[in-house]
C-alpha cells in the first residue's frame, strides 16, 4: 500500500479552489473599474489555477480514493469542496464579464450545477446520518456558508444570462437559487454565531474562512443585483418580485458590511494578542474573496438600484482586495518554493 502521509495529492487541501474564486473576483472588479490589463492577466491566472487545480483533484479522487472520500463526508472539511462550484461559476461570469464568452460561461455552469448537486449531498447526507458527530463546536466552521456561496454563485451566473434570454425557467432557476441561498446563510449562521458566542473560541480555530460568513452574503448582493437588471429582459416573473428582491439585496449588502469589523476584530484578537503566527495557508484564500466579492457586489448593486452614494466603495474594496491578493499570492510562491527545497529527491 502507497504510504500517503507525505503525498501533497492526498493531502490537498478541500477549499483550495478558493484561490480561483478570490483571483476571479478581483479580475472582475479590475474589469468594473476599467483596468482591462489587470482584468486580462488576473483571468489568466484564474484559468490556469483552477485547471491545475481540477487536475490535482481529479487525480486524488482516482489515486487517493479513501482520502478523498474520508474529507468529503467530515463535517468539518466536507463543505470545503464546494468552492470548486463557486470556482466555476466566478470563472464564468469573469468569462462573460471579461471577454464575452457566453458559450464558455454557459458550459461552466452547466458543470457547477453537476458539482453542486455532488457534494452538497455528499456531505450533507454523510454529516446527517454520521453516528459518531462532533458536536457543534468541532463540527462546525466558516466553511460551512459554502452551502450559500456555491448556490448563490448558481444564481449570479444565471442572473448574467437573463440578459440575453428570456427564459422563464432560467428566471425560476436563478430565484429559486438565489432564496434558497438567502435560507440556507440563515441556518447556517445561527448554528456558527452559537457557536461563536457561546462555547471558548481557540485562537486557532478563528481561521480565514470565518470571513466566509461576510462573502456568503456579498455574493447574496450580487446575485440579486444581477437578477434585478435583468428585470427589464427577462420574463414579467421578475418584475413581479422586484420589490421583495431589492429588499433581500439590502439586507444582505447591511449584514456584510455589518461582519466586516467583527472579522478584523478576530483577526487583530487572533495575530496580535494572542500571537498566532501569520504563515501561509491555502485558507487565506477565503478571506481575500469576501474582500473582493463585496465591492464587485456593491458595484452591482449600486447599477440595479440606482444608487450612486456607493460608488466609491467598489473602488477602495478593490484596492484592498488587490493588496491582500497580492500578499497571499507571494505567501503561495514562497510557500511553494520552500516545500520544493524541503520535498525529498529521488
Amino acid at each position: 500500500m502507497a504510504d500517503t502521509s507525505s503525498s501533497p495529492i492526498a493531502t490537498l487541501f478541500p477549499g483550495y479552489f478558493a484561490l480561483v474564486m478570490a483571483t476571479g473576483i478581483v479580475a472582475i472588479a479590475a474589469d468594473q473599474q476599467h483596468l482591462d490589463l489587470l482584468a486580462q492577466i488576473l483571468y489568466i491566472v484564474t484559468v490556469i489555477a483552477y485547471l491545475v487545480l481540477a487536475a490535482l483533484l481529479v487525480s486524488r479522487m482516482i489515486r487517493y480514493w479513501s482520502n478523498f472520500a474520508a474529507d468529503v463526508t467530515n463535517h468539518a472539511k466536507g463543505f470545503a469542496f464546494l468552492t470548486t462550484v463557486a470556482a466555476t461559476n466566478v470563472l464564468a461570469s469573469a468569462s462573460i464579464v471579461i471577454h464575452g464568452w457566453w458559450n464558455l460561461a454557459w458550459a461552466l455552469w452547466w458543470a457547477s450545477l453537476v458539482l453542486w448537486a455532488a457534494f452538497v449531498y455528499t456531505t450533507l447526507i454523510a454529516v446527517v446520518i454520521d453516528r459518531d458527530k462532533p458536536g457543534l463546536q468541532g463540527g462546525i466552521n466558516g466553511s460551512w456558508f459554502l452551502l450559500t456561496v456555491s448556490t448563490q454563485s448558481i444564481a449570479v451566473v444565471a442572473g448574467l444570462f437573463l440578459t440575453r434570454t428570456d427564459s422563464d425557467a432560467l428566471a425560476f432557476t436563478a430565484i429559486a437559487a438565489f432564496t434558497l441561498g438567502v435560507v440556507l446563510y440563515l441556518i447556517v449562521m445561527t448554528m456558527v454565531f452559537l457557536r461563536w458566542t457561546f462555547h471558548l473560541l481557540d485562537p486557532t480555530e478563528a481561521d480565514p474562512p470565518a470571513w466566509i460568513a461576510a462573502g456568503a452574503v456579498a455574493i447574496t448582493v450580487l446575485a440579486g443585483s444581477n437578477i434585478l437588471v435583468a428585470a427589464d429582459q427577462a420574463p414579467e416573473r421578475i418584475a413581479r418580485l422586484a420589490p421583495f428582491l431589492e429588499g433581500l439585496v439590502v439586507m444582505a449588502w447591511a449584514t456584510a458590511t455589518f461582519w466586516f469589523p467583527l472579522m478584523i476584530a478576530i483577526g487583530i484578537w487572533r495575530h496580535l494578542v494572542r500571537r498566532v503566527p501569520l504563515r501561509y495557508h491555502p485558507s487565506y484564500w477565503a478571506m481575500v474573496f469576501p474582500l473582493g466579492m463585496y465591492g464587485v457586489a456593491t458595484y452591482r448593486m449600486s447599477a440595479a438600484t440606482d444608487l450612486d452614494a456607493l460608488a466609491w466603495v467598489p473602488k477602495i474594496e478593490l484596492a484592498v482586495s488587490l493588496c491582500a491578493w497580492t500578499v497571499t499570492f507571494f505567501g503561495l510562491g514562497s510557500h511553494l518554493a520552500t516545500s520544493r527545497r524541503t520535498t525529498p529527491h529521488g
